[in-house]
C-alpha cells in the first residue's frame, strides 16, 4: 500500500471489541490481574497502555521499523536513546543541531561523563575524523535545524557500521512521509511528534523507532525505568494527526517551495536555506534519500533590527516556538530554538541575528506571499 493509505489502514482503524472507528483512550493507571500466577500484557500504565501501544506500533510501521516507543516529548525521546550509552562514552553530533539537543549533550549528559564532538556532518570526512575508540553514537539531523544542511545518511550508516557505532537520526523535519532513515541503514530514528506528526499545535510528544531487539530492550528499559511516557490522551491526539500527515505535508511542501523561490529572488533577503532550491549545495544528496524538500525553510534578513521590523508587520504566521502545524509558524532561532546555544556557537553554525525560520502551514500560498511582501516593504 502507498504511504497515504497506510496512515489510515494501520491495523488499528477499527476497535476489535466495539467496532469504533477510533482507537479508544484507555484512561487507566492500572489493570486488574485476572490470574494469580499468569502473566498478562498490561499491569501498570507506565509499563504499557493499549492506547500507547497502538501509537507505538503505528509509528514503527510507518518508519519501517520493528519497535516503536512513545515519550512525553521529543527531548524525552532523544534523552531516552542517549541514556542507553555507558558512562564515559563519546558522541559525534552534527554541529547544526536543534538547540535542545545541543543543551542536553553539553549540559546534561556531560555530567554522566558523556563527551560530544560537534562536526559539519554534511562532510563525511569530518565525521570520520572525529570518531575515537570510545565513540558509541552518531547523533544526526537532516535537514538540519535551522540552516537545513544535508547529511548523506547512507554514507553515515555505512561508516558507523564499519566502526561498530550506533546511528541516530532526528527525522522531525521530514516525517516518515518524506524520509525513512531505517531504509538507508540508520539504527534509531527519533521524532518530536509535537511537530508534523501531531500537526495541530495541541500535543507535546516524542517517538523512537528501532530495529535491533537488544537496543529496543534497552530503550524500553529507559522508557519504563525513568517513566517519561506519553499519556493516552496525547497518544490519541497524535494518532489522529498522523491520519492527515500525507495530505498536510503535500500542501505545505508545495507552498514552502513557492515561498522559498520567491524569497531567493527578493532584494531584501540575504540568503535562503531550503533543499528545494536549485542552488542548495547538497540538493542532489537530499533527493536521493527523501521524496521532497519539506515544509520548513529559513531566510536571513541581515540583522536583528530588520527581523524585529519584519516580525512586527507580518500578520498571518504565528510568531512562536515550534513548527509542523496547520498554521504557518515563524520562529527566531537566536531567541527560540537555539537560545540555549552560546552566541559564539551559533555564529560558527551560521545562525545569525538576522535568521528567521518559517514552517509553512495550510494557508493559501498567495495570501502568505502577500503578507510576507508587505512586511518586507517595511524594512
Amino acid at each position: 500500500m502507498k504511504f497515504e493509505t497506510r496512515t489510515l489502514h494501520t491495523g488499528f482503524e477499527i476497535d476489535k471489541q466495539t467496532g469504533a472507528s477510533s482507537v479508544p483512550i484507555f484512561q487507566a493507571s492500572t489493570f486488574h490481574q485476572e490470574d494469580w500466577d499468569g502473566h498478562q500484557e498490561f499491569d501498570y500504565a507506565r509499563s504499557g497502555n493499549p492506547t500507547r501501544q497502538a501509537l507505538e506500533k503505528i509509528i514503527a510501521e510507518l518508519e519501517g521499523a520493528r519497535y516503536g516507543y512513545a515519550f512525553a516529548s521529543g527531548m524525552a525521546a532523544i534523552s531516552g536513546v542517549l541514556l542507553t550509552l555507558p558512562t564515559g562514552s563519546h558522541v559525534v553530533a552534527c554541529e547544526d543541531i536543534y538547540g535542545g539537543t545541543f543543551r542536553a549533550l553539553t549540559r546534561v549528559f556531560s555530567r554522566l561523563g558523556i563527551e560530544t564532538t560537534f562536526v559539519d556532518a554534511s562532510r563525511i570526512e569530518q565525521m570520520e575524523a572525529a570518531i575515537r575508540p570510545d565513540t558509541k553514537l552518531l547523533m544526526l539531523e537532516t535537514p538540519s535545524n535551522p540552516t537545513l544542511k544535508i547529511i548523506d545518511l547512507k554514507k553515515a550508516a555505512d561508516l558507523a557500521k564499519q566502526k561498530g557505532i550506533v546511528t541516530v537520526v532526528d527525522n522531525t523535519f521530514m516525517s516518515p512521509y518524506l524520509q525513512r532513515p531505517h531504509e538507508l541503514g540508520i539504527d534509531v530514528v527519533v521524532h518530536s511528534g509535537t511537530k508534523f506528526l501531531g500537526g495541530h499545535s495541541d500535543v507535546v510528544a516524542g517517538l523512537v523507532t528501532v530495529n535491533d531487539p537488544a537496543l529496543a530492550k534497552e530503550i524500553y528499559l529507559i522508557q519504563n525505568g525513568f517513566g517519561g511516557i506519553l499519556g493516552p490522551q496525547d497518544c490519541w491526539l497524535l494518532m489522529r494527526g498522523i491520519k492527515t500527515l500525507a495530505v498536510r505535508m503535500k500542501e505545505s511542501q508545495q507552498s514552502a517551495t513557492e515561498i522559498a523561490c520567491y524569497l531567493a529572488k527578493h532584494p531584501r533577503i540575504r540568503q535562503v536555506y531550503y533543499p528545494g532550491l536549485e542552488d542548495h549545495p547538497d540538493r542532489e544528496i537530499h533527493f536521493q534519500q527523501a521524496k521532497g524538500p519539506g515544509a520548513v525553510l529559513s531566510f536571513d534578513l541581515g540583522n536583528a533590527e530588520k527581523v524585529k521590523t519584519f516580525v512586527e508587520h507580518v500578520q498571518l504566521p504565528l510568531f512562536a516556538v515550534s513548527l509542523g502545524a496547520v498554521e504557518s509558524i515563524l520562529s527566531y532561532p537566536v531567541r527560540m530554538s537555539h537560545a540555549s546555544m552560546p552566541p559564539q556557537e551559533r555564529k560558527k553554525r551560521g545562525i545569525s541575528d538576522g535568521l528567521l525560520r518559517l514552517s509553512v502551514g495550510l494557508e493559501d500560498v498567495n495570501d502568505l506571499l502577500k503578507d510576507i511582501e508587505q512586511a518586507l516593504e517595511k524594512i
